[in-house]
């Protein structure tokens, strides 16, 4: 960074001035103790307390009105174990604590790591304060979420706090998945305070926001969602609903924190993006949540639940409205150095924030239309989200979509990323071949296929279809979404930042490239390990069982299959940038030991004569089905077949691929030669040549010159 650079930044915003040098060294990670001190000299401003109270007492509000409206406040039936009015009270009280420092929590992360610029290196002391705030933030996390663990305990067993037994509460917090959640939450939270006062690197901030993200979602896991029918919209909808909002009341709250105005306007144009993007996902997710807790479209007036939904809605076009405000006349007024523009109408933004967030609470402490307490609950659609199938036709394998919010959100995104940076690059003149965008949507379309059609109902229920499922998304979605070259088109489509200071997605992406993890990942050993691990370590051992009993697991197996795949084949195919490649012989020796790998494990699970994860498949199996261990012959039998046809054409890419090598390798030689004999001067060729005549003189005995003491 040069001195020119330095004395520019320095002007440009006092607080970068306390920090930068006039030395190359300026790059490096600055000081914490540097960043504590600039940070203590331009301290930020608040609308502090006006805002803080405004927003509690809206969010309390709304929360007392929605338990009144939603029923949770009604008085327990005589004869029932009653936990006592204090835990009635302090139980959605601490609830709504708790989602409030953790929205707290994420917002300061997003904004340090993501939004706000950098210095070198490091975070800006702006960010470097946000860090710290966050780690004090996510303690109290911590801690509100054991204080609700115990809280649930003495609801769930009606027995007031005074009586409750430590024993209890640890085997709650240890053996039921509602305390298991919450304590791997509070686990998660205590993680992300230490670490966010453990360095001031970028790359530690994001680190640390991706974990406070993680934690947020173990609570979507539980309750009315994980009980209720459908599980692959409801689960999954709630998560994304939960990690959006968060992202997107956080990122408010932590630019309210910003004084500079200049600093601020560049900040809140990033968000303003950002908080678009959330808006979508919220509605998105929040209606199609709405819409399995309800079951009809007439509970929403009909029922107190739908009630609180409906006051959700309402709360969400109001902040629809005023995202619309931010964008079409606040930024402007910031660029113009009006801050109070911003922090009049952010302010109203965020108390109508805290408002919904306690009908947000009240909703999880109200009674739903449709039960979820199990009482004359079919028990194959407690486990599966739905009713046993019946036998399958090929209809019925295209048709009786399950949909799953999860892989539709991703292949929505991915879809219409990929469409929109072919988009830019054709707008200013650049080619992109065909076959890598039919490569990618093919892709992308087969994985929303195999996850969300009628094929995906019964690979519940039948091991022989559920293997079929595992090929597909192994093999044949992994070979065509690496043909997309995805990474390449990101990096020639996505705009660097206009500020140097900050980092866009860009170069996030191209961080996470030539990171560390990537390059161990993409070791062709390591790649071809996980690959054969995910053979022969799921289905020999009772992994299988364990992953299918729940949402999360499911969702995990089927992710790992496609990643697995899409590791392997891009160290043999994959034309992105990365790790070196290595030379096409090594290639196709690769390629031909992944083939033996899953010619062996289609074998040995055909000479299986034990029953793979029977707990999971007794319970589902249909009556219209044959024996579970016929099944698992049928689906051993397609995993050594299936492999056949996707291992040709990924032998047939590779020989192309090294033809091609080879010709462009000879191309090169003959332009050297040409120039060669142009200039006159000798090329690669010639001097090689030369060198073995020199060798083949040397090795033989090449005649002495004579002298006047030789003949």
């Amino acid at each position: 960074m040069s001195d020119t650079h330095h004395r520019q930044l320095a002007s440009d915003d006092p607080i970068a001035a306390s920090t930068v040098t006039t030395t190359p060294a300026a790059t490096t990670v600055a000081s914490a103790g540097s960043l504590r001190s600039a940070a203590r000299r331009h301290s930020f401003a608040g609308y502090g307390w006006f805002v803080t109270v405004a927003a509690v007492i809206s969010g309390v509000v709304l929360l007392v009105l929605g338990l009144r409206v939603g029923g949770a406040l009604t008085a327990a039936l005589p004869g029932l174990p009653d936990a006592g009015p204090f835990t009635t009270r302090a139980l959605p009280a601490v609830r709504l604590l708790a989602d409030g420092l953790a929205t707290v929590t994420v917002g300061m992360l997003v904004t340090a790591a993501f939004l706000l610029p950098g210095d070198g290196r490091s975070v800006s002391p702006h960010g470097y304060l946000l860090l710290r705030r966050a780690g004090v933030a996510a303690l109290g996390w911590s801690v509100t979420a054991l204080a609700l663990m115990v809280l649930t305990v003495s609801d769930l067993l009606g027995q007031p706090l005074a009586t409750l037994r430590p024993a209890t509460v640890v085997s709650f917090a240890t053996t039921i998945s509602q305390g298991q959640s919450l304590t791997v939450q509070a686990g998660l939270a205590l993680a992300v305070a230490v670490l966010s006062r453990s360095g001031v690197s970028r790359g530690l901030a994001a680190t640390v926001t991706i974990l406070a993200l993680v934690a947020v979602l173990p609570p979507a896991f539980t309750g009315h969602s994980a009980g209720a029918g459908n599980h692959q919209i409801a689960v999954t909808s709630l998560a994304l609903h939960i990690l959006a909002a968060a992202v997107w009341v956080g990122g408010l709250v932590a630019l309210l924190m910003v004084r500079r105005s200049r600093l601020l306007a560049d900040a809140a144009t990033r968000y303003s993006r950002l908080a678009l993007g959330c808006f979508v996902a919220v509605s998105v997710s929040g209606l199609a949540n709405a819409a399995v807790r309800l079951g009809a479209v007439d509970q929403l007036w009909q029922s107190r639940y739908g009630w609180l939904v409906l006051g959700k809605l309402a709360a969400l076009l109001i902040l629809g409205a005023l995202g619309a405000a931010h964008r079409v006349r606040t930024l402007p007024a910031l660029r113009a150095g009006r801050r109070w523009a911003f922090g009049r109408l952010a302010a109203g933004e965020l108390t109508v924030f805290a408002a919904t967030v306690g009908l947000a609470v009240a909703l999880s402490r109200s009674p739903t239309p449709i039960p979820d307490d199990g009482v004359d609950a079919d028990p194959i659609t407690e486990l599966l989200g739905f009713p046993m199938p019946a036998a399958p036709t090929a209809e019925r394998l295209l048709g009786q979509p399950v949909p799953d919010m999860f892989f539709l959100t991703l292949c929505a995104l991915g879809v219409g990323g990929y469409l929109a940076g072919v988009r830019r690059l054709r707008a200013r003149g650049d080619h992109w071949p065909v076959t890598r965008t039919a490569s990618w949507l093919g892709g992308m379309l087969l994985l929303a296929a195999v996850t969300d059609l009628g094929v995906a109902r019964y690979a519940y229920v039948l091991f022989s279809a559920h293997m079929a499922q595992h090929m597909v998304l192994s093999m044949l979605v992994p070979i065509l979404l690496v043909g997309g070259a995805p990474v390449t088109l990101a990096l020639r489509a996505l705009r660097r930042p206009a500020d140097p200071r900050v980092r866009g997605a860009r170069e996030w992406l191209l961080i996470a490239v030539h990171s560390r993890v990537a390059r161990v990942l993409t070791h062709p050993l390591v790649a071809l390990g996980i690959y054969t691990a995910s053979l022969f370590g799921l289905y020999f051992s009772d992994l299988l069982g364990v992953l299918m009993r729940s949402h999360l697991g499911h969702l995990a197996m089927l992710t790992h299959f496609v990643v697995a795949g899409c590791l392997l084949f891009w160290v043999l195919i994959g034309v992105d940038p990365g790790r070196r490649r290595l030379p096409h012989p090594l290639l196709v020796i690769i390629h031909l030991a992944s083939m033996m790998a899953h010619g062996f494990f289609g074998l040995v699970l055909m000479q299986t004569t034990t029953v793979l994860a029977p707990d999971w498949y007794t319970a589902v199996h249909p009556a219209w089905a044959t024996s579970l261990l016929a099944d698992q012959k049928l689906g051993a039998g397609i995993a050594w077949a299936f492999g056949e046809l996707p291992a040709v054409a990924v032998m047939i890419i590779l020989i192309r691929q090294w033809i091609r090598a080879d010709q462009r390798e000879q191309g090169r030689l003959d332009r050297a030669a040409d120039r060669a004999d142009a200039s006159g001067e000798e090329d690669d060729l010639a001097r090689y040549n030369a060198f073995l005549v020199a060798a083949a003189r040397t090795d033989g005995d090449p005649p002495r010159a004579a002298g006047p003491d030789r003949p």
